[in-house]
């Protein structure tokens, strides 16, 4: 046993999170360079190195140098083995990112240093303050003009609502960005060059009083540092291990993902920061996977036809606890019986490779024959547990969709059920009529195009889509509810999901306060079950 639970404590199991463009990805591909993954890091864009980014394997995300769906990637480092969720930041992200969260331990946020706090930024840090998971930022960007980082840290505290404590601090920044402070050390870290981020490049560590700094950084670079360590230790929050676990507290650290600068500082401080796999929630009480000897997982996405020339279904899982064996045979709690897990796998991005084992805090893909849905449990144990079920977000995009070509029903009603089920778009129906008007609704807009991509790369339907003016969505909670009495306003529309479930939909939020006085006893909510 004791073999299974080191293995368990050297895992680190955490979700990136951050607003477009803000160097997500190109982090990501920093941490597998620095852990041995891969050789050469590819620029997203792919104008200097003409790679692309190893995390990004949908032809749509290598065509605009996007993430659009959450790939999970695993490499070891300095004896700990990291399990990375790299979730999409663009605009339009889907209801994945979400759950991805729910697969996390911990959550590392990354910030543009030119633009502060965005709007997408805001929905995923609530998604990780209802987890109560850890928080580490990490500010990127600092090799260009950045804004004043008291400013920035105001922004965090003001915007989140999370107090920070910054670990390091930065020397300058665009062209005089030197390097960083290391405030428990009292030193200058100087990075040199990284040729152009693909190399690690080499670190100078000096402590911050000796002779030769203010050589290296200048006289003015060290007056500046000098007043803004003072104000600093002045006015900033203490370190708390606790307050950081609780997610109350964030460390920060500075650097640039494009040149390597201050990656692998905070790599080793955020392992150091990090526990290993936490407990999770069932039907049963709280499982440890410390104590709890027997294998257990759920799954929290999943994702049709990576692999065109297969036209396959795999199901991501997080290992909750114990020890994963191929072809093991496990009970499918929702679907009342055992299975066989076949073939498992863990991603690199598109690569694939099969796997014999795996711990608790390991993401593992399985070969999903259409038995699984989001938030099954799996497990060996006697005691069959469910973990608690992962919650359906609010879609605020909704389209009517129709087919161009009717003679093409079956793989139009196949591909958007598939794609349904795997959570990237939900769909409902006209309240009193079957399949022929299919609604759809998606947290980000960019799903439609997603929706449309694949519907026609895949199941060679093309489809035409009708914008709707809803914004809001409302499940029914009550279970008598007459659904024809109902008295709503002149902006409301009524649907149902695939399992009849009635719905309501408004273009205005006051639309809804209103039907609630009108039709009294009503209870309405914003999270559906799944």
């Amino acid at each position: 046993m004791s073999d299974i639970t080191n293995e368990i404590k050297k895992r680190r199991t955490f979700a990136i999170i951050s607003h477009p463009d803000a160097g997500k990805t190109t982090l990501t591909e920093k941490f597998l360079l620095y852990g041995g993954a891969i050789n050469q890091a590819g620029s997203v864009k792919g104008k200097a190195t003409a790679k692309h980014a190893v995390s990004d394997w949908m032809e749509i995300e290598k065509e605009r140098g996007i993430s659009v769906t959450s790939s999970v990637l695993q490499f070891n480092y300095g004896g700990y083995c990291i399990n990375i969720l790299d979730t999409p930041g663009h605009q339009d992200f889907s209801e994945d990112t979400y759950r991805t969260l729910m697969a996390a331990d911990s959550a590392v946020m990354v910030i543009d240093a030119s633009k502060g706090v965005e709007a997408q930024t805001r929905k995923l840090f609530k998604v990780c303050v209802m987890r109560h998971i850890p928080i580490f930022t990490f500010i990127n960007k600092m090799d260009r003009e950045a804004r004043d980082t008291f400013e920035l840290l105001d922004d965090i505290e003001k915007e989140l609502g999370i107090t920070t404590c910054p670990v390091n601090w930065p020397i300058g920044s665009g062209k005089a960005f030197k390097g960083v402070y290391d405030r428990a050390k009292k030193e200058v870290e100087l990075f040199s060059d990284t040729k152009k981020g693909t190399a690690m490049g080499e670190v100078q560590m000096v402590p911050i009083d000796a002779p030769e700094t203010e050589k290296l950084i200048g006289a003015d670079a060290k007056k500046i540092l000098a007043d803004e360590i003072e104000l600093l230790d002045g006015a900033s929050a203490e370190f708390d291990q606790e307050l950081v676990d609780k997610g109350q507290l964030s460390p920060v650290f500075f650097g640039s993902a494009l040149t390597n600068f201050g990656v692998e500082t905070f790599l080793k401080h955020f392992l150091k920061m990090t526990t290993s796999p936490l407990p999770r929630m069932s039907d049963k009480g709280e499982i440890d996977p410390m104590e709890e000897k027997d294998f257990s997982a759920f799954v929290f996405k999943i994702q049709a036809n990576m692999n065109k020339a297969h036209r396959d279904r795999i199901a991501f899982m997080r290992i909750c606890s114990g020890e994963f064996e191929a072809g093991m045979n496990v009970y499918h709690v929702q679907g009342g019986k055992e299975i066989r897990l076949s073939q498992p796998q863990q991603m690199m991005a598109s690569e694939r490779k099969m796997i014999t084992k795996a711990y608790g805090g390991d993401i593992i893909g399985v070969f999903d024959p259409g038995i699984f849905s989001i938030g099954d449990t799996l497990t060996t144990s006697k005691e069959k547990f469910a973990y608690e079920g992962i919650p359906t977000f609010a879609p605020e995009h909704f389209a009517r969709v129709r087919q161009v070509d009717t003679m093409k029903r079956k793989q139009f009603v196949k591909g958007i059920n598939q794609i349904a089920q795997e959570g990237a778009i939900q769909i409902f129906q006209e309240y009193n009529t079957g399949m022929e008007e299919i609604i759809v609704g998606v947290v980000g807009v960019l799903q439609f195009d997603v929706l449309k991509y694949r519907l026609n790369n895949e199941y060679n339907v093309e489809i035409r889509l009708e914008n709707l003016p809803y914004e809001y969505i409302r499940w029914i909670e009550n279970e008598d509810v007459d659904m024809d009495h109902l008295s709503g306003t002149s902006d409301m529309k009524k649907i149902k999901d695939l399992k009849d479930r009635p719905l309501l939909l408004f273009a205005h939020e006051w639309s809804i306060r209103m039907t609630e006085e009108r039709n009294k006893g009503l209870i309405l909510s914003e999270f559906g079950r799944s």
